[in-house]
Parts: structure tokens; C-alpha cells; sequence
């Protein structure tokens, strides 16, 4: 089967590439493993949308309800994707994985498919900002008797064995689940490593509205003081029930024992470093650096800067080691890394993210990438972001077909 293009994803790249080369008249095929928008199905029951509802943002589809600074749950976040494709007619072929794509003999590409094997003039890869679950050393030394889950098969607290919960983790993600677990009255270790935090709010607005009134979410990846910050967590927050401050201060206070990193696992019990407090110190830097670019950035746009908090004090007494007899399951939140593992020749680089310029791939021409985190900017991989990507990506390709 031949395909002029084909577009591998259906979550929000995906369907804003298929959107933007709709608008200039490519034939093309979305190809997607599973069902529009399966990463966000995949989030656990009570997942709502960490950034405002305003930054549902696809291109020609701006939100256009009443809470624009509330956080809609998670079905609605596949509604408001399935609404999109079918707005335009997505050409989504559902149930189609690609297991491997590699350029074709004679021109082109081959990609082999649990459907078959197709070939295309181009392909545009939209699987998402990242697609393995990382694990880091230590984590998998848990006894083979203890439930050990990673993020994505987290669906709800009565789900889980009884007993004490440890998360290993401590981004956005490990600091909802420890909430949850903690209010549906669990005994909750959260083992932490280094992540910014912000308050939720500021002045009555979401401070994802404030940081997009400055040039934070522009910041492109030869801006960052080093590659491996584009591995940085994302800045500790919640969207549930309206959405509130989330960080290590308000977790402690609730009654979440603090850990430090995961050491290693050994005869049956896990042991922390003791660098809790650097990971704190690390988190409270990243709130300083924010607040000085909102006191320098605003005023030159006529905007009056709104309190800005200081961190509170922090204190703790560190933990050395946790029996795992006592813990009933563990749950591994320590974030995700890009996997390009099945495209040929080699198109990443040592992180594994793929090269290219604008989406375009340095190594095999007619290949292109959409949602990759850090692309162009910041904002590349997130739903308010990935438009102006999609549009150059699209532009490109069009391009090369007429």
C-alpha cells in the first residue's frame, strides 16, 4: 500500500499536523496504535489538565468555554481532541501501530504496521513528547513480592494492594498521586528528586497565564544552560478540584513523609540519599529565577506585577532507609525519555531526541518530527505550543509534494 504522507500519531501533533496539511491540500494518513488521544486516556481516573483550560489551543480550535483559568478533567481533555479531528475530517486510521520505519530502496519510505506493510513519500512522526517510562537505578530491585507499578498503570487508591504506598518520583505526577493516595487515607513516602514549583496562582490568575506573558515558554533549547535541563521536571502543580498548590511544603504539611533519592533496594529494604534538602533548595532557586523574570518582563508590558511569595522555611528529619515488609505497593513516577528506537538509520541524538531543524530530520530527508519536546521551543510539545510547529512542519511538507 502507498501513502504520499503519512502522519504517525493521533494526539494533539498528530492531529494538528493533519489539520495544518489538510488546509493546504496534502493527501495524507494519520496512523494511530490505538484510539485519538491515547495518551491522556491513559492518565489515572481523576487526572484533570495541569495548565489553564485556555491553553486548549489547537490550531483553528481556541477554547471556547466559561473557566478559562479552571482544569477540565481528563475526559474532556479526549473530548475536546475527538471533536477536533472529527471538525476537519481527520483522515485517522485507528488500531494501526507502526512497529518499524526505515527508508525505502528506491525512494520513499517502508514502514511495516500491524496492518501491513505500507510505504510513503514522507512521514511526519508525531508519538508524542516522550514515550518510554524511565526507570532509575535502584528501581529495579524491589522484592518480586511487592506490587510495583509504573505511572501508567496507576488508575485509583482502591485499586492498590492495602498498606503504606512508596512513589518514587516527585515531579507533577508523583506529587498528585502521593495527594490522592494521602486523602484516601494511605501512609504515603515520596521519594523526591529535583523539581521547580510555583504557586498555582498569583493575583487570581493561573500562573501558567503569567509565565505566557513573558518570554519563559519562547526559551529555545541552545537558551538552556546545559541539553540535559530539557530532561528538567515539570514545575510541581495540580489541577484537581479547581487547582491548588502542590510542592514539597504543602505535601509535607498534609502528612506525606519526605524521602530522599532512591539509593538502591537491598535484603528487603530501600535506602534514600540524604539530599532532601537540596532537592528543596533546588526547587526554590527555579521560583526565584521565574519571579525575576515576571519583575523584569512585566512592566515593559504595561503589566503591574502581582505578589510574588517568598518559600517558607523547610525542614525535615531524614530518613535512611524504609522497610519494604511495611509498604504494600510502589508506585515509579520518575518521568519518561524519548524512544525512536524503531525508526532506521539512527535519527536521535545522545539523549535521544531526534535532529532536526524545524521538524525536519538532519539525517533522512522527507523525514519529519512534530510534539517533540523543545523542538523549536519550550511550548513544542504542549497544546497551546504545538500549532506553530505543526504549521511550519506542514508548510515544509507541502513543499515537497506539489
Amino acid at each position: 500500500m502507498h501513502v504520499d504522507v503519512v502522519v504517525i500519531g493521533a494526539g494533539q501533533a498528530g492531529l494538528a499536523v493533519s489539520r495544518e496539511l489538510t488546509e493546504r491540500s496534502v493527501r495524507h494518513t494519520v496512523l494511530e496504535a490505538a484510539r485519538v488521544g491515547q495518551a491522556w486516556r491513559e492518565r489515572w481516573e481523576s487526572f484533570t489538565l495541569v495548565t489553564p483550560n485556555w491553553t486548549l489551543d489547537l490550531p483553528g480550535s481556541p477554547y471556547d468555554g466559561g473557566d478559562p483559568e479552571g482544569h477540565v478533567p481528563r475526559d474532556e481533555i479526549v473530548a475536546y481532541l475527538q471533536s477536533y479531528a472529527a471538525r476537519f475530517g481527520a483522515p485517522i486510521r485507528e488500531g494501526v501501530r507502526v512497529d518499524s520505519l526505515r527508508p525505502a530502496v528506491e525512494d520513499g519510505f517502508r514502514l511495516m504496521t500491524s496492518s501491513g506493510e505500507m510505504h510513503a513519500d514522507v512521514v511526519v512522526v508525531c508519538t508524542g513528547a516522550y514515550q518510554r517510562a524511565h526507570r532509575p537505578a535502584g528501581a529495579g530491585d524491589f522484592p518480586a513480592w511487592l506490587t510495583v507499578l509504573e505511572t501508567g498503570a496507576y488508575r485509583e487508591p482502591d485499586r492498590l494492594p492495602p498498606g503504606k504506598v512508596l512513589i518514587v518520583g516527585s515531579g507533577q505526577t508523583g506529587c498528585q498521586l502521593a495527594e490522592e493516595l494521602h486523602l484516601a487515607g494511605r501512609d504515603v513516602f515520596l521519594s523526591c528528586g529535583r523539581a521547580p514549583w510555583a504557586p498555582r496562582r498569583l493575583d487570581g490568575l493561573d500562573i501558567v497565564t503569567w509565565i505566557a506573558k513573558t518570554t519563559f515558554m519562547d526559551q529555545t533549547l541552545a537558551e538552556l544552560p546545559n541539553p540535559a535541563a530539557r530532561l528538567t521536571a515539570n514545575v510541581q502543580a495540580t489541577g484537581a478540584r479547581g487547582g491548588h498548590d502542590l510542592h514539597y511544603r504543602v505535601l509535607q504539611a498534609l502528612g506525606v513523609t519526605l524521602l530522599g533519592r532512591l539509593s538502591h533496594v537491598s535484603d528487603g529494604r530501600a535506602y534514600f540519599v540524604d539530599d532532601l534538602a537540596a532537592s528543596v533548595a533546588f526547587g526554590d532557586a527555579r521560583w526565584a529565577d521565574l519571579r525575576e523574570l515576571l519583575r523584569s518582563q512585566l512592566p515593559h508590558q504595561g503589566i503591574a506585577v502581582p505578589d510574588l511569595p517568598e518559600p517558607l522555611p523547610f525542614r525535615y528529619h531524614p530518613i535512611e532507609a524504609l522497610d519494604m515488609r511495611e509498604v504494600g505497593s510502589v508506585i515509579i513516577t520518575s518521568g519518561f525519555r524519548p524512544d525512536y528506537s524503531w525508526i532506521e538509520p539512527n535519527v536521535v541524538d545522545d539523549a535521544g531526541f531526534p535532529l532536526t531543524v524545524d521538524g525536519a530530520s538532519t539525517v533522512v530527508r522527507g523525514l519529519y518530527f512534530c510534539g517533540v519536546h523543545f523542538m523549536r521551543t519550550r511550548r513544542s510539545s504542549l497544546m497551546f505550543g504545538v500549532g506553530a510547529d505543526a504549521a511550519i512542519v506542514a508548510e515544509s511538507v507541502a513543499a515537497t509534494t506539489r
